[in-house]
């Protein structure tokens, strides 16, 4: 009964079914037709956007795109389509696509969730248009030329997940509305013009796991909030002007594995627990001011690869600081304060290929260990307190390119074992106490380019074996125990440039030793027993009596020597001679008997002249240093109350400066010497070369010395005061350097110019300062500059000895004062070079200057340093310049560059320099964004 029910239900059902079914597919049909026509018209309009676009473009962009013709953009190049036919994706980078983003109608591609137009040439703004792209993930317009701000209706795409803008021309600070994107995973703006500070709201991107900010302009502060980054794994900060300390939070980071803070103006301490997760791969921050000691957390961070910490203040001992690193590569820990001895585990480190740890406080021996870390390319330990010898172990890396060991306190021999290091293309050992002849087993390094050996007690005579170093640029064996005569093999080093011999007691002629060596640019052989004609070859064609002095019996043409005879009588040989030891003597004499003579003038004025009314309110004060000496000592000493230190104003290597203000009201400044018994002889000799320079020279722009005096009380300089302190003072004085404007910058570095010009140009014998920094220019009320600090000066004379030990102030000096101490006019220019820079970039250039150089000698091509636009390393602390003023600066900045050319003979004089400044000379500049460095900087400057 059951089932027959349920068949009539059944066959009813069918029945209706039949009856209705024409009219249900009817009904579909003209769902799905309507449906068609949406979507087709939907492909219309995106097509119609990307062919207007198109169109906009210049010819070689629109051939690029030559297949978006035809009604279906889903099978255009770099178009993709979802299931629905609609344009989903745009990726076109490295397309060469010339043109603008603002024909691109993006309200007509709703369903865009992809953009990717890297590596192209974009220019103009970035279109607040693309707010319009609500379901948008990516976006990237890297290596583009885009300028202008970041609009801050990007704010509103919060599906976005990636957004890269790095390596573009936008500028403007980095808008906090970047905060509401919550779901942004990358955020990519390197290498831009970005200012301003990091804004608060970059704490919110929980989900970030890449923030890349490096070089752009950004200051301030990081923002506390970076430390709710929970996620993030790589950090890019470096090349800004971001400073003060690092908030705590970034401890908090802990699956950190690149950290990069280098270059900017940080202090406090690094981040002691940053690998407490063994995650940090990368960490970098050299060239800032950090302090204190190396992480603690870093010693068992074996995840490590490269690390930088060097250019900073790091003090502590390095040798428990460090582990062992089983994937290091490169580890430099340079110019900081760093003591202790270098820990043996290092030597466990396989694959390191790079160890800088020089210019620090470090002692004790090399460990014999380091020669196990078979991969090094680079050991640099210089300029520390390194006792003990060097290991013979050294010679198992063979890979080995760079030995730098110069400037400590290694003892023993020259271990022959070094000969093995095939690689080796610069060993520097100079600047020790090594004993023992030069082994002849360093003549088989082939691709030795560069050997310093100088500043030591080797002995015996130069092995012939050197000539083998066929590639040899550089030799420098000067300042040793050498003897014996120069091997006349040494002709075959054809690409030999620079010869160092001087300070030995090599004998006997070198007219044949030399005769093909025309690649020499520079040799020095004086202070030895060379006798003879010179060779005839350029080097000596351009050299001076300087090169070639303190030798036995050497003729030739240079101004000086005696011309070369055939023939000479014994009679005129002895009254040569006698005429040879005669006139130093005398010259000596007569130097000390001046010398002292000035001392006493100074303090033993003989009473000449009438005392005058000291109410006249026109009388020169000064008129009391040749009535009465000694009412002007007692002044001073009272005006300083014996020179306590509440009226020091200054202080320095050999002594301090003082304020006084005299009984006649005219204030002046004392520059007192040290007295104590060790450094008494350097103080003295400061003490007189200041008087012997300043009472040579009169110009405005050098510090006028009133008088001066040697008790035995007291020795010191009384000077005109010049109220505004130093340059280094202004530029490092937040609140006065917003009223040192750039037409000021311009004039003082004019009258630096002016000073020095006149120092090397007319004055008979020249005189050059060998100190000029930012700390020696002082400033009056109007900021006209004037040069100071003569204590280091040193006069040039013609027919004798211009060498000498180091002076100066590290980070001014020139480069080859590092391996010739003889003093020229060129270091000086060298010296105005990094002073001009430093008033320019407000701080010290040194990091500008070591960019340049080290990006030079990779590639001139790759250089990130020489792409920086002039406005980059102009000082933000003050509008930027316009107009005139702008090619003024700029002419400025190309002028310091050739100063700093590594080649000293490439430098311009003081007086080229001096009139081209003085000739108001700029540089035609059609907008603030056109002119990089690389138009500045002429590439010979750091090959």
């Amino acid at each position: 009964m059951a089932s027959s029910q349920a068949q009539t239900l059944f066959l009813f059902l069918t029945h209706v079914l039949l009856l209705f079914m024409p009219e249900m597919s009817c009904l579909a049909s003209s769902f799905v037709v309507a449906l068609a026509g949406a979507s087709n018209q939907m492909r219309n309009e995106e097509a119609e956007a990307l062919l207007t676009w198109k169109s906009n473009l210049d010819s070689e962009s629109r051939h690029a795109l030559s297949s978006w013709n035809g009604s279906n953009p889903c099978s255009w190049r770099g178009v993709d389509c979802d299931p629905l036919g609609s344009i989903a994706s745009l990726s076109l980078s490295d397309s060469n696509i010339h043109g603008t983003l603002h024909h691109l109608n993006f309200s007509q591609l709703p369903n865009l969730v992809a953009i990717k137009l890297a590596n192209n040439s974009l220019f103009g703004n970035i279109p607040p248009s693309m707010v319009d792209l609500s379901k948008l993930i990516h976006l990237d317009l890297s290596r583009n030329n885009l300028l202008g701000n970041i609009p801050t209706q990007l704010g509103s795409l919060r599906s976005l997940q990636v957004l890269e803008f790095s390596h573009n021309k936008l500028s403007g600070p980095i808008p906090r509305e970047i905060g509401n994107l919550t779901s942004l995973l990358t955020l990519a703006l390197s290498v831009n013009n970005f200012s301003g500070s990091i804004p608060d709201s970059i704490g919110k991107l929980g989900n970030l796991t890449i923030l890349f900010l490096d070089e752009n302009n950004i200051s301030g502060s990081i923002p506390s909030g970076i430390g709710n980054l929970s996620k993030l794994i790589q950090l890019n900060l470096r090349v800004n002007n971001l400073g003060g300390f690092l908030p705590i939070g970034i401890n908090n980071l802990t699956f950190l594995a690149d950290l990069r803070l280098s270059n900017n103006n940080f202090v406090g301490q690094l981040p002691q627990d940053i690998c407490s997760s063994q995650a940090l791969v990368n960490f970098t921050a050299a060239n800032n001011h950090f302090t204190g000691p190396i992480p603690r957390s870093l010693k068992n961070c074996l995840s490590l690869y490269r690390v930088r910490l060097d250019n900073n203040l790091l003090k502590g001992h390095i040798t428990g600081a460090l582990g062992v690193y089983p994937y290091l590569n490169y580890l430099e820990l340079s110019n900081n304060e760093l003591c202790g001895e270098l820990p043996s585990t290092l030597g466990k480190c396989r694959n390191l290929t790079s160890l800088k740890i020089s210019n620090n406080k470090i002692s004790g021996p090399i460990p014999p260990q380091l020669g196990n870390m078979i991969q090094l390319h680079s050991l640099d330990l210089s300029a520390n307190r390194i006792v003990g010898e060097i290991p013979k172990e050294l010679a198992k890396l063979k890979k080995l390119l760079e030995l730098s060991l110069d400037c400590n306190l290694v003892v023993g021999p020259i271990p022959p074992e070094l000969g093995a290091l095939s690689s080796l293309q610069k060993l520097n050992i100079a600047g020790n106490n090594l004993s023992g002849s030069i082994p002849t087993q360093l003549g088989e390094c082939p691709n030795l380019l560069f050997l310093n050996l100088s500043k030591n007690n080797l002995e015996k005579s130069i092995p012939i074996e050197i000539s083998n170093l066929q590639s040899l640029q550089h030799l420098d064996l000067s300042q040793n125990l050498l003897s014996g005569e120069i091997p006349r093999q040494l002709q075959l080093l054809h690409r030999l440039e620079i010869l160092n011999l001087s300070h030995n007691k090599l004998s006997g002629s070198i007219m044949s030793t030399f005769d093909d060596m025309m690649s020499l640019t520079s040799i020095d052989i004086s202070y030895n027993e060379l006798e003879g004609p010179l060779p005839n070859i350029p080097a000596f064609h351009n050299a001076t009596i300087r090169v070639v002095r303190g030798n036995k019996g050497l003729c030739g043409v240079i101004v000086g020597l005696s011309p070369c005879t055939s023939t000479t009588s014994k009679g005129r040989d002895k009254n040569k001679k006698l005429v040879l030891i005669s006139i130093p003597t005398l010259g000596c004499l007569l130097c000390l008997l001046l010398v002292v003579g000035a001392l006493r003038i100074g303090c033993q004025r003989v009473r000449k002249t009438k005392a005058s009314s000291v109410d006249g309110s026109n009388e020169n004060p000064w008129a009391i240093w040749s009535f009465d000496g000694r009412m002007v000592y007692e002044s001073i000493i009272e005006a300083t109350k014996e020179f306590d230190a509440e009226y020091c104003i200054g202080e320095g290597g050999y002594g301090s400066v003082y304020k006084a203000q005299l009984q006649v009201g005219e204030i002046v400044a004392v520059k007192k010497f040290k007295d104590s018994l060790d450094i008494e002889l350097a103080s003295r000799k400061a003490f007189e070369n200041e008087i012997r320079a300043l009472t040579r020279i009169r110009h405005r722009n050098i510090v006028k010395l009133y008088g001066f005096c040697s008790s035995s009380r007291h020795s010191f300089l009384v000077y005109e005061f010049l109220q505004f302190g130093s340059l280094w003072d202004v530029l490092n004085n937040e609140q006065r350097i917003t009223t040192f404007a750039w037409n000021k910058r311009v004039n003082v570095v004019k009258d630096v110019s002016n000073a020095l010009s006149y120092m090397h140009h007319e004055c008979s014998p020249p005189i050059v300062h060998r100190d000029v920094s930012s700390k020696n220019i002082l400033l009056d009320e109007e900021y006209e500059a004037h040069v100071s600090d003569f204590g280091t000066a040193k006069v040039l004379q013609p027919y004798s000895s211009n060498w000498t030990s180091f002076v100066g102030t590290f980070g001014y000096a020139a480069p080859e004062l590092a391996y010739m101490m003889d003093v020229k006019e060129k270091c000086d220019v060298y010296s105005f070079g990094v002073v001009t820079l430093e008033v320019i970039m407000g701080r010290h250039p040194g990091d500008l200057i070591s960019s340049l150089a080290s990006s030079s000698s990779a590639s001139s091509s790759n250089s990130t340093a020489s792409r920086w636009p002039l406005k980059q390393v102009l000082d933000k602390r003050v509008p930027y310049p316009i107009g005139d003023v702008l090619g003024q600066v700029a002419f400025i900045v190309k002028m310091a560059f050739s100063c700093l050319n590594v080649k000293p003979e490439h430098r311009p004089s003081m007086q080229q320099v001096s009139q081209a400044i003085s000739a108001h000379s700029s540089i035609m500049i059609s907008s603030s964004e056109d002119i990089k460095l690389e138009e500045l900087v002429d590439p010979r400057c750091f090959p």
